[in-house]
């Protein structure tokens, strides 16, 4: 048996590894960025809504 000693690839072999966390860590920062807005237009929304309640003419008290 001859064994193939050529490397697969030209680039170094954590290369790989470090493009996966690159792109890894570039989706979760963008999932929480998401996240945050996700919460932030929520929190505007509730605010909003007690604020139209608060100044609603016909409102009983």
């Amino acid at each position: 048996m001859t064994k193939n000693s050529s490397p697969k690839t030209g680039a170094k072999p954590g290369a790989s590894r470090d493009d996966r966390l690159k792109a890894a860590l570039k989706a979760n920062m963008a999932r929480r960025k998401a996240q945050a807005r996700a919460r932030a237009a929520s929190g505007q929304e509730i605010d909003m809504e007690a604020e139209a309640e608060e100044a609603s003419p016909l409102r009983e008290e």
